[in-house]
């Protein structure tokens, strides 16, 4: 069983980033390093702010929303998986500790996966707290691909929604762990409403109290509500840094075959 709990970010400024979201979505800071890096949590996930530095080393180096990461309960089980999927697949270890995972592999279309069996450093809890993350989406050139390593290596089911887009002839691909929704858009989409950002997009993320959460952050940044026509999420915004942010508390997300989290 693998369950997404980490996404990871460059940022010029976390200090800066890490305030906003602190502030405005409830988090609450895990950890920080000599070189910057910060990680905060909503309760369930780790979300990390790598300060932006040659250092990284990363195939990517822009600032942004850069990767996801996800608990395992046997890491050679998955290397298994990965490998019966990709023979030349690589794998690398991690430094572990509250920024990374243990090891790393890469989906098809290159972009890294931290694999780790201790949560990501996030304390266990039972408590669903108000904000939380509940979804991430991608843009992909091969959306079948993506989602056929994320259902084949890492045990993600394909959810009701992305069989009705196969159904339409589109290309948009939907599966969950049980808690969050894995979104994977065709990059060259055309449709409305589509930002053609490759990799991850945006993330997304279930408030209790949209009119506070809007009133709040409406004084800082400007929100703009999603197309009707999407079957998740009310708004989109951005965060001090450009990355883009989803809220919804009625529509929710499917998190899995036929389980939709709502507020």
């Amino acid at each position: 069983m693998a369950i997404l709990r980490y996404v990871a970010f460059i940022s010029e400024s976390p200090e800066k980033l890490v305030g906003f979201y602190n502030r405005f979505l409830g988090t609450e800071t895990l950890g920080r390093s000599a070189e910057g890096d910060i990680s905060i949590t909503d309760g369930f996930y780790n979300l990390t702010f790598f300060k932006s530095r040659p250092a990284l080393n990363e195939m990517r180096m822009e600032c942004g929303l850069h990767h996801v990461g996800l608990e395992v309960d046997d890491l050679e089980e998955v290397k298994g998986r990965f490998l019966a999927l990709n023979p030349r697949g690589m794998i690398l270890q991690e430094p572990d500790g509250v920024h990374h995972g243990e090891i790393r592999i890469h989906d098809p279309e290159c972009f890294p996966v931290s694999l780790s069996t201790k949560g990501f450093g996030v304390p266990a809890s039972k408590e669903k707290r108000f904000p939380r993350v509940r979804h991430i989406a991608y843009n992909a050139l091969d959306p079948e691909m993506m989602l056929r390593f994320y259902t084949q290596v890492l045990g993600l089911r394909e959810v009701p929604s992305s069989y009705e887009r196969r159904k339409q002839g589109r290309g948009n691909r939907f599966a969950g762990d049980g808690a969050t929704n894995l979104a994977i858009h065709p990059f060259y989409n055309r449709i409305e409403g589509h930002e053609p950002r490759f990799g991850i997009n945006h993330i997304g993320f279930l408030v209790n109290d949209m009119p506070a959460v809007m009133a709040e952050l409406s004084g800082a940044l400007k929100i703009g509500p999603r197309p009707s026509n999407r079957p998740y999420a009310e708004f989109r915004f951005r965060d001090l840094e450009g990355n883009a942010l989803d809220l919804s508390q009625t529509k929710g997300w499917e998190v899995d075959v036929n389980k939709w989290e709502t507020a």
